[in-house]
């Protein structure tokens, strides 16, 4: 442990840092294997301070939720504010100052600083979190980094996850070598009693779960972790658990990527003594954040993935089953300060047919953009070291996608409008909507142009994020007409 933390409380992963830092200080490489609660997130950062040379420690999280909430927490081991020691950079906020050491980003972040500096010559080493949840962006990322190790052999890089396949990571870090060394720390687990119980009938999920999360505030101590797939879901929830009679010391918090940052840290942070919570949560909830005190856990049983829509041209959610190393670690949330329940809401005889673990999404999202950022990094696909391969027909669709949108030539070589539209952290489409409106404004001789440059922001800002109104669940996701 760093001399800045003396007065914490040991956690799992410290037993290992002395093979970490031997791994990192001989090979630059490592795969960190260690489940939720470890402490691989919130100690090991800290740890890893007194190996850096000049440049920063860059910790890449995959949502915005986890990289503010891993920020504070730093910080506030540090006794500092976010914005000192440790600084945090995501899309809507940036704290960070000349005293950062370590900085807290998301996968999209990193990828247009990649794109901005290819040597990112201000980071000594990066640490890529829940790496198990392979997004496209962090896949990217990782390969671009392995690349400039190439040129830059004193990058370090460190691969952390809770479930993960370290052997195959170990050799993808590898490359023609050895594998990186494989590191694993135990956690701290609790028996949980892990119970299936029918499917709910048809449209009654979140009134389902609502029940048994109440009969599960009955029947246990703690908190109560509800796991659904989206935020129309969880609203329905909420709704329902108003409905039953609760004990006046139980609060219901919704956890999804789409509520303010307010709400988010209330689902997160503890309660006074003697109050107890139902969070009900999306799969963040699985591995990204932490939240303390849980005993109980009701599982839905599904997730939202993204999947490329060939009608529109780019990628949706869809809602699948949850794999099985997902539904694991939605059951451990309840073992992690004593014996806990869980209460999975499908049959056991389903349980061995689902995936076991997530798809990545470079075998079921749109390929475009990432098509896009592989030629301005500027490596054929095939050299770079990805984890999966991209389907052959889908990036060839995303290469022909990019000649429509003028940001290939011919011959497959970004022009300079690929290269405005790889600067812009939209889809290439809605890059190519911004660009256009604002030459269009440029040319012209004359006003009322501005008004079609406006537009095409909002336009823009309504389809690159989620759904700005709180509509039902059958109502269209997003109406253009009555968003603008």
């Amino acid at each position: 442990m760093s001399a800045s933390t003396p007065d914490l409380q040991p956690l799992p992963v410290e037993s290992v840092l002395p093979a970490l830092r031997t791994a990192l200080a001989t090979r630059g490489l490592a795969v960190l294997q260690a489940p939720p609660g470890a402490g691989k997130t919130t100690r090991v950062p800290l740890a890893l301070l007194d190996v850096l040379r000049e440049g920063k420690l860059v910790v890449l999280e995959p949502r915005r939720v986890a990289a503010r909430a891993a920020a504070r927490r730093l910080a506030a081991q540090l006794g500092e504010e976010v914005g000192q020691t440790v600084g945090l950079t995501t899309r809507d906020e940036r704290a960070t100052s000349r005293r950062t050491r370590i900085e807290v980003v998301t996968d999209g972040v990193l990828l247009r600083r990649f794109q901005r500096d290819a040597a990112v010559e201000d980071t000594d080493l990066l640490l890529f979190d829940e790496f198990h949840e392979r997004r496209l962006e962090a896949d990217l990322a990782l390969a671009f980094a392995l690349d400039l190790r190439a040129l830059r052999p004193d990058l370090q890089l460190l691969i952390a996850s809770a479930t993960l396949e370290g052997a195959r990571v170990a050799r993808l870090l590898g490359g023609d070598g050895p594998p990186a060394p494989v590191i694993t720390a135990t956690g701290r687990s609790h028996p949980v009693l892990v119970e299936h119980r029918d499917r709910p009938a048809h449209g009654a999920l979140p009134e389902t779960v609502a029940d048994v999360a109440a009969e599960l505030l009955r029947t246990s101590d703690g908190h109560v972790l509800a796991f659904l797939p989206g935020a129309a879901e969880i609203r329905r929830t909420v709704r329902s658990l108003a409905s039953h009679t609760l004990p006046s010391d139980v609060q219901v918090l919704p956890l999804h990527g789409a509520l303010p940052p307010a709400d988010q840290d209330a689902a997160l942070a503890p309660l006074p003594a003697g109050q107890r919570k139902v969070v009900v949560a999306t799969d963040l909830a699985e591995s990204s954040v932490t939240i303390a005190g849980v005993t109980a856990v009701v599982d839905a049983g599904r997730s939202r993935e993204p999947r490329f829509d060939p009608a529109t041209g780019m990628s949706g959610l869809v809602t699948v089953a949850a794999s099985r190393a997902s539904a694991d670690q939605r059951a451990g949330r309840a073992g992690r300060t004593g014996p806990g329940r869980c209460i999975r809401l499908w049959p056991a005889r389903e349980h061995a047919a689902r995936d076991a673990h997530p798809r990545p999404a470079i075998a079921t999202d749109d390929l475009t953009g990432a098509a896009l950022e592989v030629v301005s990094w500027g490596a054929p696909v095939e050299d770079l070291a990805l984890l999966d391969r991209p389907p052959a027909a889908a990036w060839r669709r995303a290469q022909q996608t990019l000649r429509a949108l003028g940001a290939l030539d011919p011959e497959g070589r970004i022009t300079a409008h690929g290269r405005a539209l790889a600067a812009l952290p939209v889809h290439p489409r809605l890059g190519h909507l911004l660009v256009q409106a604002r030459d269009a404004a440029g040319d012209a001789s004359s006003g009322g142009r501005g008004g079609r440059v406006d537009l095409a922001v909002e336009l823009v800002a309504v389809l690159s994020d989620r759904d700005l109104l709180v509509v039902p669940p059958e109502a269209p996701t997003c109406d253009l007409a009555a968003r603008v």
